[in-house]
């Protein structure tokens, strides 16, 4: 897609909404003339440094802190048991069920320590080189316990990752369609197919990934004034304050949480951190304000990680191929400790495993299981690329079988567009969406056909570089809500959203939103927004956020819910203001109410060419001069919006790959993807959006891994081993879009934030395999590292050539130790598989969870 700024597109021909703004908060941002929380500074604050076990699993038996007490500038050392009564405990705010097993999660440990990087003490001095220095300085003495740190030894229970709980599995949750009654018995369709049609069973392992954003986590507090005033670089700014009260015992009232502008999150900055209430802990012990910033290897080690789950899935189907049962059987791991939405994260994928697909018959289970490595919990897309995932790789297994383009095998069992609103095997309603649409328009910018012939040349001379091609047709639920249903699988909050509009007496407008942005644009997209549905200019909108004293209600910003349910709760504060003017305009032209109508701004009389504006109905309710009697002096409106069902947008993905088949090297050909994201408020920031999201979802089948050794220590805690693109390891993606409104919204917006993190991988892993299969390979585990690649081959197709050899020699001078899938791998715009991508940051920054 081509943009061109402020030029409307195809959508609407004239109006905000579709236009291509750049965006309003950009100039402050890249100019630095902003205040990320580690910028604040307050008279008399001290920093604090965290000293954190280096050991996955130990008890505690004795720290000793004089030596760091007569450190230069130190004013304070604390331990666990030191703020026991101030420092509250970390919540899980989705328990799967009654029978959930979660550990006490204290910020700063006291007995004993269940994963590397927890915290053990809290150093405060006046300044943070101060505090790190004697950090130092602190003798902590552990007993090493044994650590489970391999998902399937955790099932078996002989290690404990907490031994008082008796076991490591967490919880177990199941979705069956038969039970439901939303399909049939899966165990009858898979005995079916096994006497009279297809059967596949697989296991897919998504790996341990790491929320890489751009600006590390700070919490600054302030506890010297009425309130306890806490900033911090956070995506929940009203959860954390919730959260605060309910642990802490302070009167939520008394709390105020700022979010300032934030560097990136992709879940990441959801969590409430035991960073956080350490810092706040000591800071109202002290009764000085308190600023805590992490290093990135901090960050990397003890901020949540993402995925890391095993798919042991079967899918049943007829002998043509047209899909019959899926069981899905996952093993999910939390890591240490059970996060704030950690619980629930694979719960999230448990509807998309059918993804856009015609079962008849469906059933999911996964166990939770807790380990001595650091917890997990939401990151980008948050279940539903791991169930993409799964889908797609099984659907090009299945079109093998059959002996069918995969393409092919998708179009057969896909729900066509004249069936929608559809209810799917899982139980969800999709309520709109055109698979066909999306796929014709990407295989033709993709140049499909000319593609396969090229293949099928390489192929026939046995070329040493082979292409393949690599197709993911998803879908997703993204827009968390309804609040109902949340409820009804023990989710501990609502899925609704809050928003103000202020009508200043200048005729300027201020919003107010409860989510909370970290580069989505949401200032650009809300004025956009308010300015088509109030008429003003969209310089006169401006949007407040992220102050829980500005913005007293919200439910904040993860999983595609910003626009889809944040902007809806705007537009109908919008809608409310146009109903409170309509008896003050009314009144001053002299008018009935009914007879009154509301178009691009301005309040008239039907029939007639009398008129007045928005402005002036505000500086008229303003003065109050002359308004109906029993008329508050106000169009001021709040709205909240509780929507009645997810948000499912679609797309069909495209890549093609060449592989060097002597080297294991990989180079990204071509990337066209094709996204159904509703109606389209600017397709700059989507654009933005998507782009961010491919390059994550690249990066987890290519580069990204987190990698522990035997001991629990975390091998790749730093950017020199955990390998992020850059922005010269990705080429120039293909991206446009087709639009099938959601019918349950006034915008029928549908979500972007996820969409390309959710649809790449597959697209990538299935185009490795694709150009592989002919050498007896049929998958390779992530990240597909250029020895992984080489290995896949060679079990299958012997060393033969001096290139292969060549390889095998560099192969076998890797690192003993080091994990295959850690270290450097190959460029996609080079076969270098020795570049190391450095300490840099993420090609996909700016983008959502």
């Amino acid at each position: 897609m081509t943009i061109t700024e402020e030029r409307p597109s195809d959508q609407e021909a004239a109006g905000e909404i579709g236009k291509a703004r750049t965006r309003k908060e950009d100039q402050r941002l890249i100019t630095g003339r902003t205040r990320w929380t580690d910028n604040i500074q307050l008279p008399g604050m001290l920093h604090l440094a965290m000293v954190r076990s280096p050991f996955a699993h130990a008890t505690i038996t004795a720290i000793d802190t004089q030596e760091a007490r007569k450190a230069p500038g130190v004013i304070g050392v604390f331990t666990g048991r030191d703020v026991a009564d101030g420092q509250g405990l970390l919540a899980n705010a989705w328990p799967l069920n009654g029978e959930q097993k979660t550990p006490n999660h204290l910020p700063v440990a006291v007995d004993r320590v269940a994963c590397a990087g927890e915290i053990v003490a809290v150093v405060a001095a006046r300044s943070a080189a101060e505090a790190r220095d004697a950090a130092e300085l602190v003798d902590v003495d552990y007993d090493e316990l044994p650590a489970v740190l391999d998902l399937k030894e955790a099932a078996t229970d002989q290690v404990l990752a907490h031994p008082d709980l008796g076991t490591n599995t967490s919880a177990v949750w199941t979705l069956d369609s038969a039970a439901q009654g939303s399909g049939t018995d899966v165990e009858a369709e898979i005995t079916k197919a096994r006497e009279n049609g297809i059967v596949i069973e697989r296991e897919y392992r998504q790996q341990r990934l790491i929320p890489a954003f751009m600006e590390p986590r700070s919490t600054v507090c302030d506890p010297t004034g009425e309130q306890l005033t806490v900033w911090s670089s956070t995506q929940v700014p009203h959860i954390l304050r919730f959260l605060l009260a309910a642990t802490t015992g302070m009167p939520e009232s008394k709390i105020r949480v700022i979010a300032p502008d934030v560097g990136g999150g992709f879940g990441g900055k959801l969590q409430t951190t035991p960073e956080e209430f350490a810092t706040i802990a000591v800071a109202r012990r002290l009764g000085k304000p308190c600023k805590y910033t992490e290093t990135r290897s901090e960050s990397i080690l003890s901020g949540h990680h993402g995925r890391d789950q095993i798919q042991k899935l079967t899918l049943a189907a007829e002998k043509d191929g047209r899909v019959t049962g899926l069981k899905v059987e996952l093993l999910a791991d939390l890591g240490a400790y059970v996060g704030v939405v950690g619980g629930g994260t694979p719960v999230l994928g448990a509807w998309m495993f059918n993804s856009i697909y015609k079962f008849n018959a469906y059933h999911f289970t996964v166990r939770t299981l807790l380990t001595n490595k650091t917890w997990v919990d939401a990151y980008r897309g948050a279940g539903r690329p791991e169930a993409t995932f799964a889908i797609e790789r099984l659907m090009d297994e299945l079109a093998v079988e059959v002996g069918v383009d995969p393409l092919e095998i998708r179009e057969k069992n896909w729900i066509r567009h004249e069936e929608f609103p559809f209810t799917t095997v899982a139980g969800m309603t999709y309520d709109s969406g055109n698979y066909e649409a999306a796929t014709a328009k990407a295989k033709e910018l993709f140049g499909y056909d000319e593609l396969r012939a090229e293949q099928k040349r390489r192929r026939e001379s046995n070329d040493p570089v082979q292409l393949g091609l690599g197709i993911s047709t998803f879908t997703e639920m993204c827009g968390l809500a309804p609040s109902r249903i949340l409820g009804s699988l023990n989710y501990g909050a609502g899925g609704w959203e809050s928003a103000g509009i202020r009508m200043l007496a200048t005729g300027k407008v201020e919003v107010i939103t409860g989510v909370s942005p970290h580069g989505q644009g949401h200032e650009t997209a809300w004025s956009q927004i308010v300015a088509d549905r109030l008429g003003v200019p969209f310089e006169d909108v401006e949007v407040l956020h992220g102050d829980t004293q500005i913005s007293h209600r919200g439910m904040d910003t993860y999983g595609s819910r910003s626009l889809v349910v944040g902007a809806e709760a705007v537009v109908r504060a919008a809608d409310k203001v146009i109903e409170k003017a309509k008896p003050i305009a009314a009144h001053l032209l002299e008018a009935s109410v009914d007879d009154i109508e509301f178009t691009g701004g301005r309040f008239g009389v039907k029939g007639t060419d009398k008129g007045i504006s928005m402005g002036e109905v505000a500086m008229a309710s303003w003065t109050a001069h002359n308004l109906p009697d029993g008329v508050e002096p106000s169009i001021d409106a709040d709205a909240t919006f509780d929507p009645e069902n997810f948000s499912f947008p679609h797309g069909t993905h495209l890549c093609a790959i060449e592989v060097d088949t002597e080297t294991g090297g990989t180079k990204m050909r071509s990337y066209v993807c094709v996204d159904d994201i509703g109606t389209i408020i600017n397709p700059l920031i989507v654009e933005g959006q998507v782009h961010g999201g491919l390059v994550q979802g690249i990066a987890q089948a290519l580069w990204e891994g987190a990698e522990y050794d035997e001991q629990g220590t975390l091998v790749t805690g730093s950017f020199v081993d955990y390998t992020l693109p850059t922005a010269a390891d990705t080429i120039s993606f293909v991206t446009d879009h087709t639009t099938s409104p959601a019918t349950y919204t006034a915008l029928g917006t549908k979500g972007v934030g996820e969409a390309g993190a959710i649809a790449s991988t597959p697209a990538v892993v299935n185009a490795i395999v694709d150009a592989l299969r002919p050498l007896g390979v049929d998958d390779i585990v992530m990240p597909c590292t250029p020895e992984r690649v080489w290995k896949a081959i060679q079990a299958g197709h012997p060393v033969t050539t001096e290139g292969q050899r060549d390889a095998q020699a560099h192969f076998d001078e890797a690192t003993p130790n080091q994990d295959p899938g850690a270290g450097t791998p190959a460029s996609t715009d080079s076969w270098s598989a020795d570049r190391g991508s450095g300490d840099t940051g993420s090609a996909s920054e700016g983008s959502q969870s």
